[in-house]
């Protein structure tokens, strides 16, 4: 049975944080199921709109994928699809740059298929088990709801509780799998009052779902996150609305998100941020010579678009401090760098 979004908690109607994020985000009138995403915030997707570099990059590592599994059949699984941009792009540049593949491509999504979607995309409310190629998850893992820890003046981790209205108040002490994963991985426990920080765990076995669906190949998880020897004292829970950060109100009305603990979400994966991981797929800020133009004046302002957007998608303090996690499954992930250079069929 679905659960309920209304009515739920004390009767005062305050909640935890990740049962308020579920219900604002997910529930019948939820965020994410009456609006898209691309109306509040861009992603790096919507940032290469025109140039489709980050596009080719996915398309790029999904190529040295197949080539390290020696396969020509593979998946692209573009997990919180949100209008399908990405599953869309990277079906029509496989096609064009890289024909002797077979590529399935999934978009997996809560709101329904959108209208017009591309037929060579997959549309799916759960990712797909079983298949063999790479799983891509750009900024999904902010949006999975997580309880929120504050320390109060006994120095000791409690729940936050929140109202509709975004106001907060103490819960219980946290206790158990919570308390254990705050000990391990963002200990506060007799920090100063109002320290706080978000339990991951709900993200880190939403992880180990998505990941553990791969029979072989590469996932990767692209976000804004943090490690263990940086987390953010006062942690980063927030909102976004038609492209303004907002005050966090679980009422449906805004995106609700948080950075991700990275380390935790699975410990054995190799963590680099976008600037690197773009770069080495092919995508640089370069301006292109002036003497192109006097040459070609069209294909001249067309790289000079592409150097301002690669340049947007590698920047320090924007997108190019994402951190790329990346977890390989059956698949030697030396093998996937390697193949990632200049392919050819």
């Amino acid at each position: 049975m679905a659960r309920k979004c209304r009515g739920e908690g004390s009767q005062d109607g305050a909640r935890g944080w990740r049962e308020a994020t579920r219900c604002a985000l997910y529930g019948p009138d939820g965020f994410y199921l009456r609006t898209r995403p691309a109306a509040h915030f861009r992603t790096s997707v919507h940032v290469s709109a025109h140039s489709a570099l980050f596009e080719a990059a996915v398309t790029r590592l999904l190529a040295a994928t197949a080539a390290a599994l020696r396969t020509r059949e593979v998946a692209f699984v573009d997990m919180a699809a949100g209008s399908g941009e990405l599953a869309t792009a990277v079906a029509a540049a496989a096609a064009g740059s890289h024909p002797s593949l077979s590529v399935r491509v999934y978009a997996v999504e809560r709101a329904p298929e959108p209208a017009g979607l591309d037929p060579r995309v997959t549309w799916l409310p759960e990712v797909p088990d079983g298949v063999t190629g790479l799983l891509f998850a750009n900024e999904w893992l902010d949006n999975v709801p997580v309880d929120v820890a504050e320390t109060g003046a006994d120095g000791v981790p409690r729940y936050v509780r929140v109202h509709a209205d975004g106001t907060e108040e103490p819960g219980d002490p946290v206790a158990g799998a919570d308390a254990a994963w705050l000990e391990r991985w963002w200990p506060i426990a007799g920090a100063a009052p109002g320290t706080r920080a978000e339990i991951g765990a709900p993200r880190d076995e939403a992880w180990r779902r998505a990941a553990g669906s791969l029979a072989a190949g590469l996932a990767v998880a692209v976000d804004y996150g943090h490690t263990r020897a940086s987390r953010p004292p006062l942690g980063t829970l927030t909102g976004f609305r038609e492209g303004r950060q907002v005050r966090p109100v679980p009422d449906g009305s805004c995106d609700l998100t948080s950075h991700v603990a990275m380390d935790a979400v699975a410990p054995h994966a190799t963590r680099v941020p976008q600037r690197t991981a773009l770069r080495a797929l092919g995508v640089s800020g370069a301006r292109p010579p002036l003497t192109l133009a006097a040459t070609d004046p069209a294909a001249y302002l067309r790289a000079l678009s592409g150097a301002g957007e690669a340049a947007e998608l590698t920047a320090h303090g924007g997108l190019g401090d994402f951190i790329w996690l990346l977890d390989p499954a059956g698949v030697d992930l030396a093998d996937v760098v390697r193949l990632a250079g200049p392919l050819r069929d």
